[in-house]
């Protein structure tokens, strides 16, 4: 016997026994749940869509129409963002379980990870690249195909609700065609890196190097190879906050030993972070997403580097200059290397050995006595003709950047990379290469 539709008292009550979200209500319109869109209409398409990996586009109408939808709700996300979370999990609610415990801390990355996609409809190469790297990394969250229509149908859910003013059937029609084909893209990489790759790897702890009070170094033996590419990071989860996953970049190129190093700062409050300096052991198992990034060195170009590392987001910017001496390369290389004060400087051995084995290295250390780093790399220019890496605190690369664009490098010759966990893509930063986006170590990491 089929069970009564829910009337609007029991709806809303369900909606208040949900899982809550922070940062906006959760509260649902009764019968909003029971007046669910078609299934059919967020199903993956087969075999075309809006954008194709072929390199054709949406039709230019439905990018116009997504396009009015996202800036109508900019300005209210929060709200959106609750709304969306709140039709998910009440429609399904097993779905809540592949959260972590505290939705702060990942509340928005779903959502906002698709209007970033649909705010590229137009750009194919942009978004196949981007989508295929967000449905591998999905793997690791146990992320099946036959979930995907719950997520569009909670997707055009929040979008009926809050972008009032131009919601009409045509813009529906349009945001069902180009989820199908954003999910499409997702499930159709996820399958194909099935293939070939784990959705994640066991790795246990083989060293723990307390540098400073607050930062360790750790070093990780993978369960199987890990290959990755110096200037790339991982996710990783701690047996401590399961399904809870924080990117972290690698500090060494590739060893031939497999041994995989991450410096990790304890953040004030910070789950993850905190426990891997204080708590984590030798022996210790930790699990690791697939690698990612495009921070990485092309080395048939010849042309110098500059770089710029502040605290622990020296790690990648290591791995990068331990990548250039490997290949034999004499490109010159500077790096500038900052932090408060000197005692923090825990790398500074490491670059110092490094400047011994490859003389084209030039490490100049850079202390709070001394300036804010940009503005250190900036007197000792010029640097039009170097090829730029970013990483660091968020306002620092920021800041880094506007000084190394106000010194006349070129947009295109400066790289600082991002987790491609879906809250931190924005339009405009989809492209790999010269990446206006947060790097691992400009991350709160938790």
């Amino acid at each position: 016997m089929m069970n009564a539709p829910a009337t609007p008292t029991e709806v809303e009550a369900r909606i208040a026994k949900a899982p809550r979200v922070e940062g906006g209500p959760t509260a649902v319109p009764p019968g909003a749940v029971d007046t669910p869109f078609p299934a059919d209409s967020f199903r993956p398409a087969a075999t075309s869509g809006p954008a194709e990996a072929d390199g054709t586009s949406m039709p230019t109408r439905d990018a116009e129409l997504v396009r009015r939808s996202l800036a109508e709700i900019e300005p209210i996300a929060d709200r959106v963002t609750s709304y969306f979370y709140a039709l998910l999990f009440l429609r399904r609610p097993e779905l809540r379980d592949m959260f972590p415990p505290a939705m702060d801390t990942q509340r928005d990355r779903l959502l906002a990870a698709l209007l970033a996609a649909a705010g590229h409809l137009d750009d194919a190469p942009a978004l196949t690249a981007y989508l295929t790297a967000l449905g591998k990394g999905h793997r690791k969250y146990g992320t099946r195909a036959d979930q995907y229509p719950a997520v569009g149908e909670a997707l055009t859910g929040a979008l009926a609700r809050y972008a009032t003013a131009s919601w009409d059937a045509e813009t529906e029609a349009a945001w069902a065609r180009a989820y199908a084909t954003i999910s499409r893209i997702m499930i159709d990489a996820a399958a194909e890196d099935e293939r070939t790759a784990p959705a994640w790897w066991q790795a246990e702890v083989v060293s723990h190097d307390l540098r400073t009070p607050d930062v360790a170094v750790i070093t990780l033996r993978p369960d199987r190879p890990y290959p990755f590419l110096a200037g790339q990071y991982t996710t990783l989860e701690t047996p401590w906050w399961p399904r809870t996953w924080r990117p972290y970049s690698f500090a060494s190129a590739p060893r031939p030993d497999g041994l995989l190093s991450l410096h990790v700062k304890a953040v004030p409050a910070g789950w993850v972070s905190q426990a891997l300096v204080h708590r984590a052991r030798p022996g210790d198992v930790l699990r690791l997403g697939p690698p990612t990034g495009a921070m990485t060195v092309d080395h048939a170009a010849d042309s110098a580097l500059l770089c710029l590392g502040g605290g622990t987001g020296i790690a990648p910017i290591k791995a990068l200059v331990e990548d250039i001496a490997e290949h034999g390369n004499r490109r010159p290389v500077d790096v500038f290397y900052g932090a408060r004060h000197g005692h923090d400087l825990y790398e500074m051995d490491a670059l110092a050995r490094l400047q011994k084995t490859f003389p084209r290295l030039s490490v100049h250390p850079v202390t709070g006595e001394r300036g804010r780093l940009p503005e250190a790399v900036r007197s000792a220019g010029p640097w039009q003709e170097r090829d730029a890496y970013l990483s660091g605190p968020l306002g620092m690369v920021r800041r880094g950047v506007d000084v190394l664009r106000g010194a006349g490098v070129a947009a295109e010759r400066i790289r600082h990379d991002f987790p491609t966990e879906p809250a931190l893509a924005q339009p405009g930063q989809l492209r790999s290469g010269a990446c206006m986006a947060r790097t691992p170590s400009m991350l709160p990491s938790r």
